[in-house]
């Protein structure tokens, strides 16, 4: 018996059960419990610890300094892993691209602070970059709901010479040591004003765009 519609009984052999039919998988989201944030927040609880260290013993002892220095070292240095981690094993989270920077700001301004208490470094340098760090902190929060804006290749190194000029004048040397801290940190105050005009910049566009949906 013919087949009231041959071209469909044609193409009847062609035809794949549904469940047949492979599906497109979604990539699993980012787990917020990383080894990328988990050490963003290490970060962030070494901080106190670092301030009782610059602090004990009147500011100024020489085996208290060292174990300070080593505690910034090593804080810092997570800051440099965490985002390794992050980019090669596709761990990047709204959470890392907002806390990675607050950890940063977090730890370099209570050294800057705890320097200028100590006599070690003057307040306007610290004004100037706390106050930058501050206004960059409440840029990120006003526009998150339009996109987040990430740290980006002149504020690390920003990052990195706030660092190394911090970590000199934690130690306790003199003479042309402590000069090489002074001069790094006046290149620090340059790049810190610099990149902070580029996130005036990037929260404007920002702003003027549309808004991130849920």
């Amino acid at each position: 018996m013919d087949h009231p519609w041959p071209e469909a009984a044609r193409a009847r052999p062609n035809l794949v059960p549904a469940a047949a039919v492979p599906r497109a998988v979604e990539p699993s989201a980012v787990p917020l419990m990383n080894v990328a944030n988990v050490l963003t927040v290490l970060r962030i609880l070494i901080v106190p610890l670092f301030l009782l260290a610059l602090f004990a013993a009147g500011g100024h002892d020489t085996e208290w300094r060292i174990g300070a220095t080593v505690l910034f070292g090593v804080a810092a240095l997570t800051d440099r892993v965490d985002g390794q981690l992050a980019r090669k094993y596709g761990l990047v989270t709204d959470f890392g691209k907002l806390a990675d920077p607050i950890a940063d700001k977090a730890l370099i301004g209570a050294a800057l602070i705890g320097l200028s208490a100590l006599g070690d470094l003057a307040w306007w340098i610290t004004v100037v970059i706390c106050a930058r760090e501050l206004g960059v902190t409440l840029l990120r929060l006003a526009v998150v709901r339009r996109g987040v804006i990430p740290a980006g290749r002149g504020g690390k190194l920003k990052t990195l010479v706030q660092s190394l000029a911090i970590g000199v004048l934690l130690l306790p040397l003199s003479g042309m040591f402590a000069t090489a801290g002074q001069v790094l940190m006046y290149v620090a105050v340059v790049l810190t004003v610099v990149t902070g005009l580029d996130y005036v910049v990037q929260a404007a566009r920002l702003w003027s765009g549309p808004v991130k949906r849920p």
